[in-house]
């Protein structure tokens, strides 16, 4: 008889503890360690010492994998994908108590030497103690040990129907992870000639305001994309400031029209996006001097429900042309009371027509020359390489000057909702009553709120609504890339359920111990035995 290794509270609860002992905060050794540490793990199992082939890693880039991990019962075809990230953020909020960020039992413990040094709401979560502090408990290594605690019971008890366990790196940051695996899901699905039935991701609840304590199953994912400028001006001395114009200048009336615009919000089903903000703005001059700084970068958030990276670069556009009339026009009013002519009006390019441009003039070997001039520096990450490249196209056009030039930079994530699917309606209806059975109330939002990786399992797209952003991502195709055509092929509904926490990347992250190992074990096998 094979003995269960996660299958009661102690158990699950030790798995999770072993799983955030193991650190893998985004782009670091411990990221790259991970997946190979969680095959070993799901090698203890029965079935994968019968059926190693049913472990994969995939290459993610940068040393890093993702894993899949198939249990497939002979006769059946239709199949759950199982969903995490494994991946967190960095712990140097924690202080004096860093080393111990990743020992949920120790951490929790320390903690109550002296709550009073924590926030009122997080001393008072401590003091009842039904909650596990630490680094990844909550977002979102309990999801993953959930998914393991499923397959292994399903490879036991030999349930009808598949399941395939994803965990993958890098969702912190670009979902490198996860934009590799959805190849790989294709052609799994193909090989063992599987159905995907559910993508079903157990990420935490999220609180929809600052003192939110309510749990939530979610049917969908908002989306974000990050629409971003590089302003070129004219250099002069500060002594002669008319003989120029300062790219922060001409960056402060985009910035100050993108900022809270209610034209970006979205509302569905009864629910809204956050309003755009920046996410950074500065200018490029490398060190201090009397030459005004000429050449300035800026990005904006932006989150999505319905639109399009089309439609989004398209009211882009349209704000920065309105940006920059508006700063034409002042700019013409200061002209004329210095008496100067002025160094002309700021047009607004898209990153395509710079590029179209620039072939043109330069050619196409000296404007690929310039992209790899960014593209090897290791050490700047994917936006920064997007906004070097137009750099370095635009001091060979400076012609073009004054300019706004628009631009995506990565990540990408698309909106996904399948609210109206009749399965997950009935999933839906199921886990509400479910939970009532623990004298609990759960309750549906539309969009998860927390950006997740089922962005890349079911892509529409009635026409071409992806071509703006490779068109205008200047690292599309040599660092970043999205898989439209296979998500279009996964294409299948999704389900967000997962345990309740709080303060998700803060020093106070917490998880809620009888959601996470008495509640939520009980509900996701209710939900996957419904399914068969």
């Amino acid at each position: 008889m094979n003995q269960l290794l996660w299958q009661t509270t102690e158990t699950l609860r030790a798995l999770l503890c072993e799983l955030v002992s193991w650190d893998s905060i985004t782009l670091t050794e411990g990221e790259t360690k991970f997946a190979p540490k969680v095959i070993d793990k799901l090698r203890e199992l029965d079935y994968f010492k019968e059926r190693p082939s049913h472990l994969q890693l995939h290459d993610s880039g940068l040393g890093r994998f993702a894993v899949t991990a198939l249990y497939k019962h002979p006769e059946a075809t239709e199949t759950v994908v199982l969903i995490s990230h494994f991946d967190t953020v960095q712990t140097e909020e924690y202080g004096a108590l860093e080393s111990l960020a990743y020992f949920p039992e120790e951490l929790t413990k320390k903690l109550m030497e002296n709550p009073a040094d924590l926030p009122e709401s997080a001393r008072i979560d401590l003091e009842t103690g039904k909650y596990l502090f630490g680094r990844g408990t909550m977002d979102m290594k309990m999801g993953l040990a959930l998914h393991m605690q499923l397959i292994e019971k399903a490879s036991v008890e030999q349930w009808p129907i598949n399941l395939v366990l994803t965990t993958v790196p890098d969702e912190e940051v670009n979902s490198a992870g996860m934009r590799a695996v959805v190849p790989q899901l294709v052609a799994i699905r193909e090989e063992f000639d599987l159905s995907y039935k559910l993508f079903l991701n157990s990420e935490p609840c999220f609180s929809q305001k600052p003192t939110d304590i309510e749990e939530y199953i979610y049917s969908g994912t908002i989306g974000k994309i990050m629409p971003a400028a590089l302003f070129y001006g004219k250099e002069t001395h500060v002594g002669e400031p008319m003989k120029g114009m300062t790219a922060n200048y001409i960056a402060s009336y985009l910035t100050q029209r993108m900022e809270y615009n209610s034209l970006f919000r979205e509302t569905d089903l009864g629910e809204s996006t956050p309003l755009p903000v920046s996410l950074q703005q500065k200018d490029l001059k490398l060190s201090y001097s009397t030459q005004t700084p000429y050449r300035a970068v800026a990005l904006y958030n932006v989150f999505l429900l319905k639109r399009t990276a089309s439609e989004v670069m398209d009211l882009f556009e349209q704000v920065a042309n309105e940006a920059m009339e508006a700063l034409n026009t002042d700019y013409k009013v200061i002209c004329e009371r210095e008496q100067v002519s002025g160094v002309g009006k700021a047009k607004v390019l898209r990153y395509e027509e710079l590029l179209t441009y620039a072939n043109k003039k330069l050619g196409a070997e000296e404007v690929n020359r310039l992209k790899e001039d960014a593209l090897q520096h290791e050490e700047w990450d994917d936006r920064e390489k997007s906004l070097r490249i137009v750099d370095n196209l635009m001091i060979q056009c400076q012609e073009l000057a004054p300019a706004t030039v628009i631009l995506f930079t990565p990540p990408y994530y698309p909106a996904v909702n399948t609210s109206n699917n009749q399965l997950v309606k009935d999933a839906v209806e199921l886990m509400k009553n479910s939970a009532l059975s623990f004298n609990n109330k759960i309750e549906q939002i539309h969009y998860f709120n927390g950006i997740c990786d089922l962005s890349y399992v079911n892509y529409e797209d009635d026409g071409n609504g992806w071509t703006a952003f490779e068109s205008n991502t200047p690292v599309w195709g040599d660092t970043y890339s999205i898989p439209f055509e296979d998500m279009a092929k996964l294409n299948g509904p999704v389900l967000n359920l997962g345990p309740f926490g709080k303060d998700a990347h803060q020093k106070t992250e917490r998880l809620h111990v009888d959601s996470a190992f008495v509640e939520m074990p009980v509900m996701l096998e209710t939900l996957i035995k419904s399914l068969y």
